[in-house]
């Protein structure tokens, strides 16, 4: 049996930030979860029976761009089933997989929450952000670290940020899912500083995180954009819009993948079942 290789210098640097957020996660202070969560959003006009209509319906580019998505990963395992040049199997593709569909998670996840929102529903909808951001955070470390640690990144991220929806919810501490969600991106935005490593597909990592920026600009402003623009529509409704387009990077880095026949990892994707 092959012995794997040591660990490089980009492995054990992801290795230490995922460390120290685990430390920062259990060690530091706790932050109350529940009182900041549940304040009422800006917009919260009905519609044919629907309520918090703008926010609940705003969730549609989430299923809309994980469909799409889905569906191009599946035409290139089709394409590979039929004879096409495939490159060896990795982990890129199957941090795709895990991001798309947690793109359909947390469309169903966010409009669960804000048909009614409590702190139930809120689990559940950090729940279904939690899928996709594995497999972004996945993403970005096959792109600049490697397809091993990819993997490994975006199942350590999954598991812990369902744990952390778990101690916001039962422990009433916000700061393992802060942890999770904002120690994650800071590990996103440091790996978009270092250069791609052979095999990565072209993932602009950037643009990932200047849409997130913009969608938590536009969170924190809901009630201050539901009046700049006379009610028409709130900060946390073009919040949803505008982080659902953070799939659109991934979706150009795909297409040319296509063309070569790059198919996902059956082993890691038997994993997942």
């Amino acid at each position: 049996m092959t012995a794997s290789p040591p660990l490089n210098r980009r492995e054990c640097l992801l290795l230490a930030a995922v460390l120290v957020l685990l430390l920062i996660a259990l060690a530091a202070p706790a932050v109350p979860a529940q009182a900041p969560a549940l304040g009422a959003f800006a917009d919260q006009r009905p519609w044919h029976g629907v309520a918090n209509a703008m926010d609940v319906l705003s969730n549609l580019p989430f299923a809309a761009l994980g469909l799409w998505g889905l569906w191009q990963l599946r035409r290139f395992d089709a394409a590979a089933a039929s004879g096409a040049p495939a490159e060896p199997p990795g982990s890129t593709l199957d941090c795709a997989w895990l991001f798309f569909a947690g793109l359909l998670v947390t469309a169903a996840g966010s409009a669960f929450y804000h048909l009614q929102p409590d702190a139930v529903r809120l689990a559940a909808d950090r729940a279904g952000m939690t899928v996709a951001f594995a497999g972004l955070v996945g993403l970005a470390a096959c792109e600049r670290v490697s397809q091993r640690a990819g993997w490994v990144a975006a199942w350590c991220t999954l598991a812990g940020g369902l744990a952390a929806v778990a101690c916001a919810a039962e422990a009433d501490n916000l700061l393992p899912w802060g942890a999770v969600q904002f120690g994650g991106m800071a590990v996103v935005l440091a790996l978009a500083f270092t250069s791609k490593v052979p095999g990565a597909i072209g993932l602009r990592l950037g643009w990932v995180i200047a849409f997130y920026a913009a969608a938590k600009l536009l969170e924190a402003g809901d009630a201050w954009v539901f009046e700049a623009t006379g009610h028409l529509v709130s900060g946390h409704t073009l919040k949803h819009g505008v982080a659902a387009l953070a799939a659109l990077p991934v979706l150009a880095a795909l297409q040319p993948v296509g063309t070569r026949g790059l198919r996902h990892n059956p082993g890691a994707a038997a994993a997942t079942a």
